[in-house]
């Protein structure tokens, strides 16, 4: 008859806690994710115990989640895609035939794009048939920020690309939770002027935060500001240039080192 034994149940522990001990994965999803939220819901709470004037809610969050939904779509076509043909340890292969990276990227920017599409067609019929919030009707203004969305999750997409190829898989995480560093400071949800002063001068620096206080800017007053979606943009391709230097510079890294046959293993 088997006994219990607190030794054996101390050697699960510590085997754990040896894993958790060297691997930054792990001591991201342990502290990364519970203050992201924290952060996200606290300015949430603090924005909704103002004297809003009868603001529609339902219809700030409802387009700023399909918003937001596109843009983490449009990201993790890129990151997740690539993570598949490293899970698949198809990289070495795709490579080694004539494939380049342009048109490697370009596949994995199309399946993005797909992605995006799909997710947030389904998100405006559903908002539109349960909730009579027609995400559309925002007009041309929705196609603007859209792109603008969908170039800042590309720059995201590169940057985790680049951090998987110069450290390995140690960076898959990143895939995931890199996009959701950006969250609590692009003012999703609620506006710039709901963050503490620091956080409103981090919140200058990320492009999202202006693309969603064009969309509520024009829900509320019923105009476009064209100088918030300007710096967007501005800040956008700026991030997007430093990103696809940063994958270039990384895959160039990888191919002369040869990560490129051991990654995935």
């Amino acid at each position: 008859m088997l006994t219990f034994s607190p030794r054996r149940v101390k050697g699960i522990l510590l085997r754990h806690l040896y894993l958790l001990k060297h691997s930054l994965s792990r001591w991201i999803d342990l502290l990364y994710w519970p203050t992201v939220d924290l952060l996200l819901w606290g300015f949430i709470t603090l924005y909704l115990q103002k004297d809003l004037g009868g603001i529609n809610m339902p219809s700030l969050f409802l387009g700023a989640l399909i918003f937001w939904n596109i843009l983490i779509r449009a990201q993790q076509g890129l990151a997740v895609g690539f993570l598949e043909d490293i899970w698949a340890r198809n990289l070495l292969h795709l490579f080694v035939s004539p494939l380049t990276i342009f048109e490697y990227l370009l596949g994995l920017v199309l399946y993005s794009l797909f992605k995006a599409t799909l997710a947030s067609g389904i998100m405006t019929v559903l908002s539109c048939l349960l909730f009579d919030f027609n995400f559309l009707s925002q007009g041309v203004l929705v196609f603007y920020l859209t792109f603008g969305l969908i170039l800042f999750a590309w720059s995201i997409g590169l940057i985790t690309m680049a951090f998987i190829l110069y450290l390995g898989q140690e960076a898959e995480i990143l895939a995931w939770a890199l996009a959701l560093l950006f969250l609590p400071f692009s003012a999703v949800f609620y506006p710039v002027s709901a963050l503490p002063v620091t956080f409103q001068k981090i919140s200058t620096l990320v492009p999202p935060s202006y693309f969603f206080e064009t969309f509520r800017t024009l829900l509320l007053f019923k105009k476009i500001s064209f100088n918030l979606l300007y710096k967007g943009y501005l800040l956008t391709f700026l991030y997007l240039l430093i990103s696809s230097l940063c994958f270039f510079y990384a895959f160039s890294l990888a191919k002369k080192e040869g990560k490129l046959v051991k990654i995935g293993e």
